[in-house]
């Protein structure tokens, strides 16, 4: 990512946990860096210190050219599946192979050229832990740890699992220069979800082979927006919710309630809402059209704060 010369102002960027809805993240800096603003600090949980983390470094473009090239499988590929009772995904797979293509560096978080923040949750002390310094890798795997799903990471005394358990939408942590602007971007919003004008992605619907097209189809069932949008329209309807539909509406309904709570008490300068309908947390091959999503969003939230 190019950035300009022409800086407008300061940001104090706030990105919220999510899960695949957080590549609307990218698109959301993209269009920051498009008018000519400057990121000075970053506070980030899940997905949030994830992408947070790959600005800081340099690294959101390869990031995001990686991440809009892969389909279904790749994704499925990319999970290192566990039979741990701490969770069903190692999560060191995915990281692995970012670190291979070098998109997160061994550095200290302190050592970042603008200030940065991941949060975690200790489950043990039930208190929020605020990564301001330290390995960056540690601080992001930690941050991302979704209860059930990734295993827990262990440090010092404390087990640690994602931010967005305490504090899914850090405002109250970002770092602060005067007169920058604060803005936070929400990725649990009760907002409809209208959906990019984007070409067809034929390389995420090619199938391979009948166990492929197996493999997919049960990664709709329990994966895709697709079920959740149809467990909405039929809520009138008795319901069979299956493991994957009561852990990811469970998150979301805590997710949204905490972010709501925390922009009523920090009020942003601009607030980008991301509809919680527009993916589910495992969708990331939605890459392309999560990145738009986010752009169209922040366009939309900077023009009418005639910004």
């Amino acid at each position: 990512m190019k950035k300009t010369n022409s800086i407008k102002k300061n940001i104090a960027l706030v990105l919220s946990s999510g899960g695949a809805r957080g590549l609307a993240h990218i698109g959301v800096i993209d269009e920051l860096v498009e008018r000519g603003y400057n990121i000075s600090s970053i506070a980030g949980s899940s997905m949030g210190a994830l992408v947070g983390g790959l600005y800081a470094t340099n690294n959101l473009d390869k990031f995001r050219d990686w991440i809009v090239t892969l389909d279904k499988m790749d994704i499925f590929n990319l999970i290192d599946f566990t039979l741990s009772s701490q969770g069903f995904i190692k999560g060191e797979k995915i990281f692995h192979t970012m670190q291979k293509m070098k998109m997160i560096p061994d550095i200290n978080i302190e050592e970042l050229s603008i200030k940065y923040v991941a949060i975690a949750t200790d489950i043990i002390k039930n208190e929020e832990i605020v990564f301001g310094s330290g390995d960056l890798h540690n601080a992001i795997r930690a941050s991302i740890s979704i209860p059930n799903v990734f295993t827990p990471i262990e440090h010092s005394e404390g087990i640690l699992v994602d931010g967005g358990v305490l504090n899914p939408l850090p405002i109250n942590r970002v770092s602060r220069v005067k007169n920058d602007l604060l803005i936070a971007v929400d990725l649990n919003s009760l907002v409809p979800y209208t959906k990019p004008n984007l070409p067809k992605n034929k390389i995420a619907d090619v199938i391979q082979s009948e166990k492929t097209a197996m493999l997919i189809k049960r990664w709709d069932k329990l994966f895709s927006s697709h079920h959740s949008e149809k467990l909405e329209k039929n809520k009138s309807k008795k319901l069979k919710l299956n493991y994957f539909d009561i852990l990811a509406r469970s998150v979301q309904l805590m997710q949204s309630k905490l972010s709501l709570q925390t922009i009523e008490t920090y009020p942003p300068d601009v607030l980008v809402s991301i509809s919680k309908y527009s993916c589910s947390v495992f969708e990331f091959y939605k890459g392309m059209e999560m990145i738009a999503y986010g752009r169209e969003a922040c366009k939309k939230a900077l023009d009418e704060a005639g910004l």
